[in-house]
């Protein structure tokens, strides 16, 4: 296992992903974990991420320096490397000159960190600051014209810095260099699969429940689908799922859910139609925050009401994702920004007095579908391309009303279809439709119209922390525009978005 020490990096996850791609398992803990905790993760490597902040500047974050003793190899990156060599005696200042993308990289020793890598490459630079002394033990192993301790090693005490980004895309040998972290440095195994993780999973949901009822809120994908699974191996029968249609569903979906849930689950599912509650709730509501909160309000009071009818219920599960609790609190507690909320992050009202069984809290979403796959998860629910939490609720800009539910509804499973027949849905993370809350001028049959306008949104990513907008041919995208304005009733006008995560996210709220 790697230990990867939040600085408040934007690319925190990333380096996650570079770590795991290598089936190295790895965490992401805040600089505030006591030494103790890190002592009895027993991680093989510790990384110090980069972060927004200047390590001279009060508040500043901070770990405890005594990982530096531990005998464990540490990796500093940009910032992680500025705390490792202040905290060790050297000196860090504001640079004269600030490097922010692409530097060249001249590698002084080609060993340890570099083994492998030609003399001259390439790397992304994003700091402010320099280091102007290095601590006693350290040697330069690279260097930029504007940056003469690009990189720096301890070789005896295995204390490595970059400061540079490897993580990221943009440095070329970027992946050599973590590989040799992970493998020369540190030693570590590729042993972290998830046929392991799967294994490793079922032992504690046993362990955690014992011989206790769980619950679980079923959606009907990916994510709540593959925990259902993994959860029923675990516990059998003492699994209930709680399947509840909110009415915020695509066309028809209430009904197809249940149906494939129930012929290929073959777990006990309870389905609650709360439709006309939730809408009820959303009315003369335009506010994406409000809207989030008030369906993760009402969810958990439908969901609660049924889940007091089921004797003996001492834990909640849920499919609750990496991306989810990154974007949905700070990071463990670190520095790095919330994004936006999810209505099953952040803990249970409380007067549930339920236990949260999370099994894919620390897995991406392409690592849950592999996780699916492992247990024999049915393509069709395998490969669903994520769907919010607040359904149509949050692609339907301004109120949630009855009439721009159905209109939303008819645009979307035309869009659907036509990605389908088309062969790109497997190929895309998500395509969907958006409602906007304008009105625009139009021609119909030679007369003048003012109907709504609606936009589609289709990208592709990896797991949904950073994503691309679809380049859908333009003869697919007009066939779809053709077909919604003449097909669905009060639409006059379509339009794509061309928009990447980030800046925009893949969701419009």
């Amino acid at each position: 296992m790697i230990l990867i020490i939040d600085f408040g990096s934007q690319y925190n996850q990333l380096i996650a992903r570079r770590v795991r791609e290598n089936h190295v398992f790895c965490r992401i803990e805040p600089p505030g974990i006591p030494l103790a905790q890190i002592e009895a993760l027993r991680p093989e490597g510790i990384i110090l991420s980069g972060g927004p902040a200047s390590i001279y500047e009060s508040g500043s974050p901070t770990v405890d320096r005594g990982i530096f003793d531990l005998g464990i190899p540490v990796l500093g990156i940009c910032y992680g490397m500025q705390f490792m060599v202040k905290a060790l005696g050297g000196r860090v200042e504001r640079a004269a000159k600030r490097e922010y993308g692409f530097a060249e990289l001249f590698i002084a020793r080609p060993e340890g960190l570099f083994k492998g890598l030609p003399a001259r490459t390439s790397c992304w630079m994003s700091h402010g600051d320099s280091i102007r002394e290095l601590p006693r033990g350290f040697v330069v192993t690279a260097t930029t014209p504007n940056t003469p301790y690009a990189a720096a090693a301890d070789a005896r005490r295995r204390l490595i810095g970059v400061q540079f980004h490897p993580e990221v895309a943009h440095t070329p040998r970027g992946g050599a260099i973590l590989k040799n972290f992970l493998f020369g440095v540190c030693g570590c195994r590729r042993s972290w699969t998830m046929k392991s993780f799967a294994r490793d999973a079922v032992a504690a949901v046993r362990e955690q429940v014992g011989d206790q009822q769980v619950i679980l809120g079923l959606s009907g994908g990916v994510d709540s689908s593959v925990a259902a699974v993994l959860i029923h191996r675990a516990v059998g029968k003492r699994l209930t799922c709680i399947f509840v249609d909110n009415g915020l569903l695509r066309k028809n979906e209430g009904a197809r859910l249940k149906e494939t849930l129930n012929r290929h689950l073959h777990i006990p599912i309870r389905c609650v139609n709360a439709a006309g509650r939730f809408l009820k709730a959303l009315a003369g509501v335009t506010d994406p925050e409000r809207k989030r909160k008030i369906i993760g309000r009402v969810f958990m009071q439908v969901f609660e009401a049924e889940a007091r009818k089921i004797k003996g219920a001492d834990y909640l599960a849920q499919g609750t994702l990496y991306p989810d609790v990154i974007e949905s609190v700070s990071a463990f507690g670190g520095p790095t920004s919330v994004i936006k909320s999810h209505h099953n992050v952040g803990g249970l009202p409380r007067r549930m007095k339920l236990k949260l069984v999370e099994p894919l809290r620390h897995l991406f979403k392409d690592e849950v579908r592999e996780l699916g796959a492992e247990l024999a998860l049915p393509e069709e629910l395998l490969w669903r391309q994520p769907f919010p939490g607040p359904g149509l609720a949050i692609r339907i800009l301004g109120e949630v009303t009855a009439r721009r539910l159905k209109i939303l509804r008819d645009v979307d499973e035309i869009l659907v279809a036509e990605i389908k027949a088309a062969g790109y849905y497997r190929k895309l993370w998500q395509s969907f439709a958006v409602l906007l809350p304008i009105k625009s001028v139009g021609v119909m049959g030679d007369a003048r119209t003012y109907e709504h306008i609606a936009a589609i949104r289709a990208v592709t990513s990896k797991d949904a922390m950073t994503a691309d907008w679809a380049r859908l041919p333009q003869d697919f995208l007009a066939a779809v525009s053709n077909r919604i304005i003449n097909e669905v009733s009060g639409v006059n006008r379509v339009v794509y978005d061309i928009s990447s995560k980030p800046p925009a996210t893949i969701e419009w709220e």
